[in-house]
């Protein structure tokens, strides 16, 4: 599988597009890349150039099989056994144990996997399950102008929306404990990656702020609470407010203060899931989306959307900008599909230079010490007038499950620029379907003898199941970027997106984050046949 690209092609492709900033942040020189195609040499396909990606050191790709000039001739080989390493590299599943042999969670399993194009990927992603309340939170967030602010929010997010939901006594009994010294019961039970990492630096700041939230919140008179709505729209806003002023604020040394700096001049949208029983709940802030996958039943697949995507093409984001700005405005919101010419989403957390005063930025930036070196994006749009332009405020969809809902995909919009809503809810649900099917096909019977392993290894092999992604993530991921015209996934093409060179790959592919959460029909069944 060896396929090579002419320098000279991709030297034209690269010179086509600037990336302004050293290629770090907003591509706001870019009118629409989409409309870019370039036939490359090695793929009988034609890859389409789409958002922006690249692969983190926690993915196992030989430098030798990624190239970072384009001043040469680039050779694309990856055995088949190298692109499943490359696609396996950031799996993810985690099935919900049963309590005395059933499982009372809605939740069954879920899985989730990551594919970079940036360097470092700009994509977080968290799981969690509550302990000090009911249910279970599950988010992907998509960072741009690095990764510190996506960072920050996986780790903190989930954390600010369990406390919002807690009760007055459980929030007591949690400030007592850290008035006496004595250790806090957990809030979360976190399901991670081996690789994810997490800023512990900060994380005493972090605690900190969290009780001083949820010292407001015991100042309030409302009892038992949140709804679950106002809880996750509460913990969005104040969150995002803590993060703005955390830079604002003295910090203890340089490391403190930089990390303080990057989480607020980058961004991040993001879009978190909660479940409780048959009870879903999603919030979500930008251009991630959530799409429920319903059996229908004449055993057909259709895609139910939970959110709407927060930019440009969305009538009711653009009503919204217009009345909360001066009508002298109205043609200077949106420039090139952009807010203010330079962002996609029109809401996302951190991103200060789109919500502070000129002043404010100006004040916070010159005390700093080489905001270049930090990779902090340092320009005033030309109509920037009357800020905030940006909100981190989330849009809360509630759906009830039924029996009929299989499954939830969340995911950044890497995903979702190469697929549609039905084409990734009929890969999944085909997938499970063909897994379903095949699994008890291969089921043992006893007695057990060399020669029925030999067949049933035979019969594994024949009908292509070792082939099979277990992780539906990685099936998705899969066929993203290395589908054909066909639907089906071309290798050679699948190859060529994996090898890109760092400089090219973000005009092909963004980042990818994908978390997959499967329902418990037997759950859902029983909670209408006991109500």
């Amino acid at each position: 599988m060896s396929r090579t690209v002419s320098s000279w092609i991709l030297s034209s492709a690269r010179s086509s597009i600037v990336l302004q900033g050293r290629g770090r942040l907003y591509s706001i020189c870019i009118p629409n890349r989409n409309n870019i195609q370039w036939k490359l040499l090695f793929s009988k396909t034609l890859l389409c150039p789409t958002g922006g990606s690249s692969l983190d050191n926690t993915f196992s790709l030989r430098r030798a099989f990624r190239h970072t000039s384009t001043e040469e001739q680039l050779s694309f080989q990856l055995s088949p056994s190298q692109i499943n390493d490359i696609l396996r590299a950031g799996e993810l599943s985690h099935k919900i144990l049963a309590l005395n042999g059933k499982n009372a969670n809605s939740v069954s399993r879920f899985e989730s996997n990551q594919l970079a194009s940036n360097t470092p990927i700009e994509d977080r992603r968290s799981a969690a399950t509550c302990l000090q309340t009911k249910g279970m939170m599950f988010g992907v967030f998509d960072g741009h102008a690095g990764s510190a602010c996506a960072q920050a929010v996986s780790e903190r997010l989930l954390h600010y929306i369990a406390v919002s939901l807690m009760s007055r006594q459980t929030l007591e009994e949690m400030e007592l404990a850290v008035e006496c010294m004595k250790p806090i019961l957990p809030i979360l039970q976190w399901h991670k990656h081996p690789n994810d990492v997490e800023y512990r630096e900060r994380t005493p700041q972090y605690f900190e702020n969290l009780r001083v939230y949820w010292q407001h919140l015991l100042d309030l008179d409302a009892e038992p609470g949140f709804s679950l709505e106002e809880a996750m729209t509460s913990a969005f806003k104040r969150l995002d407010s803590d993060i703005s002023l955390e830079v604002q604020a003295p910090q203890e040394n340089e490391l403190m203060r930089n990390i303080a700096l990057q989480v607020a001049f980058s961004g991040a949208t993001a879009c978190v899931a909660h479940v409780d029983g048959v009870h879903l709940h999603v919030a979500n802030t930008g251009d991630c989306r959530a799409v429920l996958g319903v059996h229908e039943k004449d055993g057909t697949w259709s895609a139910l959307p939970l959110t709407r995507d927060h930019n440009a093409f969305d009538e009711f984001e653009i009503r919204r900008l217009k009345r909360e700005h001066p009508r002298s405005e109205e043609k200077t919101l949106f420039v090139n599909d952009r807010l203010l010419g330079i962002l996609m989403p029109s809401r996302a957390f951190g991103d200060v230079q789109l919500k502070w005063s000129k002043e404010l930025q100006h004040s916070v930036l010159e005390n700093s010490c080489d905001v270049e070196a930090l990779n902090i994006y340092q320009y005033v749009p030309p109509n920037y007038h009357t800020p905030p332009y940006l909100t981190a405020e989330p849009e809360v969809t509630y759906h009830k499950l039924r029996g009929k809902d299989k499954f939830l995909v969340i995911a950044s919009d890497g995903l979702w620029e190469m697929l549609s809503n039905e084409k990734v809810v009929k890969l999944v649900g085909e997938h499970l379907t063909e897994l379903n099917v095949q699994k008890p096909e291969l089921a043992f019977q006893k007695p057990v003898n060399l020669g029925y392993m030999h067949s049933l290894l035979l019969q594994r092999k024949t009908r292509g199941v070792a082939s099979l992604d277990q992780n539906i993530a990685t099936h998705l991921i899969r066929h993203a970027i290395g589908s054909n015209e066909y639907g089906e996934v071309d290798q050679e093409k699948l190859a060529a997106m994996l090898t890109l060179p760092e400089d090219l790959v973000r005009m092909y592919r963004d980042d990818i984050t994908i978390t997959v959460v499967y329902f418990n029909p037997e759950t859902i069944e029983n909670y209408y046949r006991n109500n």
